[in-house]
């Protein structure tokens, strides 16, 4: 008798774990990890069977999903469009924001600009300042809808290969001489001005901070000088100055091994008016986006001033503190620090006040693991909320982290599903969404109606 192949005993091996996940689902086992599980098995048979989420060796660079080898059946999942260049129409694999708050893939827009164009592609808008600002809470969404649908992205090209000149490190070595050996609060204050206004309009400045590491420390002691110690602007001045460096990736690090930069940064998110508060937001959102920063702002204290200004600030300083909360919650120990500190509270409100309700959704989604937090979430109303950003978001992603709450809500809390099934039979939201959501959209309502149709069965059995 001829030995199976290996893929047969692989496909053969998965159908049993399959089989093995349904059976714990039949018998009662209501929880997520039981019907993730079940979808994990599902999707690497339908792998190792038709061969969808092979990767073909030696990578595509277009960032397209890798193409299929002969006799494979194609089966690739749209890419969602927020995640397109609207210049090129590829997927952004450095996506940058420009003045006029659009964002781009980097190449695509310095190819635009370096062809003599100064209007927005979009808006149409002149843009009179041409930096590009990296968009990490996008590159960040994109990267984990690329792991969760096998798709290749290409590389981020260096961008940090800055030839610091002679001139620049000259203007830094004279604007930092006033700042820190002045005994004029006057001369002081107008170096710190002008060193806001140098590192925002010339983003190759900024590379200067990695030769003089010391020099963030440096700025932040010239307030000791009894003229300044109580002037919120010059503390604005200065938090801007620490988030305009920031801005360069290479000195992220920098900034984050400086020991009085991100206290600094959290006392005057604390202590600071909106304007100090909301660019501190900034700042801690850009820096976060290495993980070791985000270990050091979290166990420093950052969560509490971040979500009390989600909670209490004017709508820009309420979008930077969303975005750095979401950054820091990435790291696991961040989650619990962002709970403690009641985000489940403010992110509902700030839903029922239709106040960030993308930004509150991303957040709940990433919390939505924690049993805890989904109690705090249902106690909320959080079954309805969901369900009404399903219906009414024009937002992909946003429907998504929605159902995504909403499938841990019914999960943990029968009494919910009930509610849920109720909702359902009048607006068949998740009926529509198993159909037209985004991959992971998709899975979760699945899992839900599912979920209904197993109770009605059960009734009906026990009637």
């Amino acid at each position: 008798m001829a030995k199976p192949a290996p893929a047969e005993e692989e496909a053969a091996a998965l159908r049993r774990r399959l089989r093995r996940s349904l059976a714990a689902v039949a018998a009662g086992g209501a929880v997520a990890d039981v019907y993730d599980e079940a979808a994990a098995a599902l999707e690497a048979l339908r792998e190792a069977e038709l061969g969808t989420g092979g990767r073909k060796r030696g990578g595509g660079g277009e960032g397209r999903r890798p193409a299929a080898e002969e006799g494979e059946e194609k089966d690739a999942v749209p890419v969602p469009p927020q995640f397109l260049c609207p210049i090129s129409s590829r997927i952004m694999s450095d996506p940058v924001i420009v003045a006029s708050g659009q964002t781009y893939d980097r190449r695509s827009i310095e190819e635009w600009f370096s062809a003599g164009n100064q209007l927005c592609p979009q808006t149409q808008q002149a843009l009179l300042d041409t930096t590009l600002i990296p968009n990490h809470l996008v590159r960040s969404m994109i990267l984990q809808w690329c792991t969760e649908n096998r798709f290749d992205l290409p590389p981020v090209e260096n961008q940090e290969e800055t030839n610091v000149t002679n001139s620049d490190q000259k203007t830094f070595d004279e604007i930092f001489k006033k700042i820190t050996s002045s005994p004029k609060s006057t001369e002081i204050r107008q170096a710190v001005k002008d060193l806001r206004l140098i590192t925002k309009q010339n983003s190759d400045f900024r590379a200067v901070l990695g030769e003089r590491p010391d020099s963030i420390s440096r700025m932040i002691f010239s307030r000791s000088n009894p003229g300044l110690q109580n002037d919120p602007q010059v503390l604005e001045d200065m938090v801007t100055v620490i988030l305009n460096f920031s801005l360069h990736d290479s000195n992220k690090k920098v900034i984050g091994d400086d020991p009085e930069a991100i206290p600094f940064l959290i006392w005057a998110l604390k202590s600071g008016d909106m304007g100090s508060r909301g660019n501190s937001a900034a700042a801690i959102f850009t820096l976060s986006a290495l993980d070791s920063n985000k270990e050091k702002i979290g166990e420093l204290g950052a969560m509490g001033p971040l979500i009390d200004l989600l909670d209490n600030s004017n709508i820009i300083a309420k979008k930077d503190a969303a975005s750095a909360i979401f950054n820091l919650c990435l790291l696991h120990e961040n989650k619990s620090r962002a709970t403690k500190n009641g985000i489940v509270d403010v992110a509902m409100r700030a839903m029922d006040d239709q106040l960030l309700v993308d930004g509150s959704l991303a957040i709940l989604a990433l919390l939505s693991s924690n049993h805890e937090v989904v109690e705090m979430i249902t106690e909320f109303n959080g079954a309805a909320c969901m369900l009404c950003a399903i219906r009414e978001s024009e937002c992909s992603r946003s429907k998504e982290n929605a159902v995504v709450v909403l499938f841990a809500i019914c999960m943990f809390n029968r009494m919910k599903l009930k509610e849920v099934e109720a909702d359902e039979k009048i607006n068949g939201s998740l009926a529509l969404l198993a159909q037209s959501g985004t991959s992971r959209a998709r899975r979760k309502a699945v899992g839900i109606l599912e979920k209904m149709k197993r109770n009605m069965h059960n009734r009906h059995m026990s009637c």
